[in-house]
């Protein structure tokens, strides 16, 4: 029997954390391994309902109050650190609070754990429920990443990693700033499951046009030696090709690329271990509610 605790960031949706937290109870019923929840509380400024539920198969439930607001991708963070400072599991999985990642799909990641043990285990987006537009940019993302550092990340916060891969990443500064990109890079052989991205339970996507422009400027800020040296190589050979036709319409793809690296320079200045060092520092309190 593997122990596994499931990492949950939270900022203000105590509503969908409920119903995550039931149906997460429900599917894993018939799973043969202890499941926890440790639940990282990001400063919310709205009260926790004093009865989230009763659950018959999670083990235990604790909530990390945190002093200061620090965002998802901290939050995460530091829930990598404190679960692996306690070196009281196996497995880690982080979920999002909001429903978007389905709890159906844990009986996916554990069953991969039969045959891959010692491998990370990433749930691949194959179906998205956003709109057209933001489809459309995710796409975009996705290619682009591909192309300036190698990288193709389909995945999320939503894997399920083995206790020395998080001993990993709580040792690496891009964890701090981008948990998929950190992944990537402390780990390239990963084992994938296919995933659908589902509807939140409550309210709408908190991961607006600006949100999904940062999340892959962290990630692609990973490897930014890599972007570096792909942006100057394919800014030469564009330059090439344009010597003679040069106008402010073919200077726009250089323009753009530039604009790229400058802002991938000063978005990796996140990443930073000394901070992750001292996440711990934010907490409040802890409460436990199983």
């Amino acid at each position: 029997m593997k122990k596994i605790k499931i990492l949950i960031p939270v900022y203000n949706d105590w509503q969908s954390v409920s119903i995550l937290l039931k149906n997460i109870d429900l599917q894993i019923n018939d799973l043969k391994h202890e499941f926890s929840v440790l639940i990282i509380n990001d400063a919310s400024n709205e009260e926790r309902p004093d009865n989230i539920g009763d659950f018959n198969n999670l083990k235990s439930i604790e909530v990390v109050n945190m002093m200061e607001n620090r965002g998802h991708a901290r939050c995460n963070a530091a829930g990598l650190k404190y679960i692996n400072e306690q070196n009281n599991f196996d497995y880690i999985i982080p979920m999002d609070g909001d429903g978007e990642d389905r709890p159906e799909e844990l009986k996916l990641l554990i069953e991969k754990i039969k045959d891959y043990p010692d491998k990370v285990i990433t749930a691949n987006r194959v179906k998205r429920s956003e709109g057209i537009f933001f489809k459309f940019c995710y796409l975009i993302h996705k290619y682009l990443t591909f192309f300036f550092t190698g990288q193709s990340i389909k995945f999320g916060n939503y894997v399920c990693l083995p206790k020395f891969i998080v001993n990993k990443m709580v040792n690496e500064a891009a964890t701090w700033s981008s948990f998929s990109g950190s992944l990537a890079k402390v780990e390239k052989y990963r084992v994938s499951i296919s995933s659908i991205r589902a509807s939140r339970y409550f309210g709408i996507s908190k991961m607006s046009f600006f949100n999904l422009l940062k999340h892959s400027l962290s990630i692609i800020a990973v490897f930014k030696s890599t972007l570096l040296i792909r942006s100057i190589l394919f800014l030469v050979a564009y330059l090439f090709l344009i010597i003679e036709k040069v106008s402010i319409i073919t200077l726009i793809p250089v323009i753009t690329v530039i604009i790229m690296m400058i802002s991938v320079v000063i978005i990796s200045r996140r990443e930073s271990l000394a901070e992750l060092n001292v996440s711990l520092e934010n907490i409040k309190n802890i409460d436990k509610i199983k």
